[in-house]
């Protein structure tokens, strides 16, 4: 029986370069779930390796179509922006284990729509100044820099991540990356018991 680990962590927490590593390290062990967004494509990004990117129309008649598993909007100063999971036929549960990258609002509609048991949620956490340099320096390499947006994402995430709602997920452990060897070495020794 399959799993669903879920990555999740405030912007800027170092996600997307532990997902990397991880699939690095265990390239036998998961499969992915490419997600979608209709937000812009950012400079370095390729259509169907960090997302598929789509128009709001697009996503629209994926829901219409009853084709979307979970799905949030971000009402950003450049516009809304949705992020979703399409029941694509990417995901065999029968067959793999997977990884992605998750909001907390996500991770619970996937645990509503395959189950408690086979959703295991993963959460990074990063000292918020720390945070807020590493956000500001990705900005500043970006051609166009957004930096309302990440004020807002910054903010947002105070939400997005309560302590209410890790709750709601049964976080039990929460991985610091102050080093980033350090966090990943954690998660594997709980992701991989057997092979302490």
């Amino acid at each position: 029986m399959g799993k669903i680990y879920c990555l999740m962590g405030k912007s800027s927490s170092g996600k997307d370069t532990i997902y990397k590593k991880l699939l690095e390290r265990l390239p036998d062990r998961f499969k992915t779930i490419i997600s979608y967004t209709t937000r812009p494509i950012r400079d370095g990004e390729k259509d169907g390796v960090e997302y598929f990117f789509r128009t709001v129309p697009e996503f629209l008649q994926l829901e219409k179509d009853g084709k979307i598993i979970e799905s949030r909007v971000y009402h950003t100063v450049h516009g809304d922006w949705y992020y979703f999971t399409a029941d694509d036929g990417q995901i065999e549960l029968s067959k793999y284990d997977y990884i992605l990258i998750m909001t907390p609002e996500g991770c619970l509609s996937l645990k509503k729509y395959f189950g408690n048991e086979r959703i295991m949620p993963i959460y990074i956490e990063v000292e918020p100044g720390l945070r807020l340099a590493r956000a500001v320096e990705r900005e500043r390499r970006q051609h166009t820099p957004k930096y309302a947006e990440l004020c807002r994402r910054f903010l947002a995430d105070e939400q997005d991540f309560s302590e209410e709602r890790l709750k709601e997920l049964d976080i039990c452990k929460r991985y610091q990356n102050e080093d980033i060897d350090t966090c990943i070495g954690e998660i594997l020794a709980d992701i991989l018991p057997e092979d302490r």
